[in-house]
């Protein structure tokens, strides 16, 4: 498959417009002066559905056919509800595959959306093989990825391009990685003139390996907190950020939570734990934050906490 490139994101942007919201750039003076730099948060907890996932399911659903009048994806959660919204604009039924396991917010959203759910079991080939027993089912339908899509790259990475476009002059790029179409979407919008730090967690590290190692590595046991995070990376995604050399810094599920903690206390907004990685890495590691950084914070589908 083509990799996708600058214009394709900017296409996507304008394809989109109307369609998702422009979410916010918040910056916070203590956290600046907790990490030392000037930081410049993109807020994708406020995206419709809660995530930036809307992003790349709807750029893909407004270009299928006419005569598709189902899509099908596996997901554990914000790709889903997602997907869902994007089948309900376009006039489509969509069909979500969920982990057992799944945040009980995250099916919720997904079925209030009206989309139905087919139960599978936690591991990626589990999700894969219910996904291949629903499409054979349902002969006319389309799968549309929750990451490894040159479509769905693009429409994530208009989240970075919003966000370039509003701050202007960054000097570097921080996104988690699971799948990697977010962080795919954001190395390309960052064109070799950014640079481009991902963080992934410690449990689920099969970005950082397959990048170390240079060759593709499975999905780990699904451990970790930052749920969004669990999938392994995406064929696509791991050529893309393999060839502009992106790092990827490892953090422990302690270490999100506590980063978690702090945007709710200092921004004052909800966010999910996966949202929370890369500032649980600026922490970790303070002198390897560029003056000026974006952070993608990637989605805010969580529950509260109990008294």
């Amino acid at each position: 498959m083509k990799i996708p490139g600058l214009a394709d994101v900017a296409v996507a942007s304008q394809r989109l417009h109307g369609h998702i919201h422009r979410t916010p750039v918040m910056t916070s003076t203590s956290l600046n002066e907790t990490v030392g730099a000037e930081l410049f948060f993109k807020c994708e907890n406020f995206q419709r559905t809660g995530s930036f996932k809307l992003r790349g399911a709807m750029n893909t659903t407004l270009q299928l056919s006419d005569d598709v009048q189902t899509v099908v994806t596996h997901s554990s959660g914000n790709h889903g509800a997602a997907l869902a919204l994007a089948a309900r604009n376009c006039e489509k039924k969509a069909v979500v595959v969920v982990p057992k396991g799944a945040r009980p917010e995250k099916r919720r959203a997904i079925e209030r959306l009206g989309a139905e759910i087919v139960d599978c079991e936690e591991a990626l080939v589990d999700r894969e093989t219910v996904l291949a027993q629903v499409m054979a089912s349902q002969p006319d339908a389309a799968f549309v990825p929750p990451y490894d899509h040159r479509d769905i790259i693009a429409g994530q990475g208009t989240a970075a391009f919003e966000l370039v476009e509003e701050v202007g002059d960054l000097e570097q790029l921080w996104v988690p990685v699971g799948g990697g179409g977010l962080a795919a979407g954001t190395t390309i919008v960052a064109n070799g003139q950014l640079d481009v730090v991902c963080a992934e967690p410690e449990l689920a590290r099969d970005a950082h390996d397959s990048l170390t190692t240079g060759e593709l590595q499975p999905a780990m046991p699904p451990r970790t907190v930052a749920d969004g995070l669990r999938t392994a990376l995406g064929k696509l995604n791991f050529e893309i950020l393999r060839r502009s050399k992106v790092a990827v810094v490892l953090v422990d599920d302690e270490a999100i939570l506590t980063a978690m903690r702090l945007i709710w206390n200092r921004l004052k907004i909800v966010v999910e734990p996966s949202a929370a990685v890369c500032l649980a890495a600026m922490l970790l590691d303070t002198k390897r934050v560029a003056a000026r950084a974006g952070v993608i914070l990637s989605g805010g589908n969580v529950s509260p906490p109990h008294n």
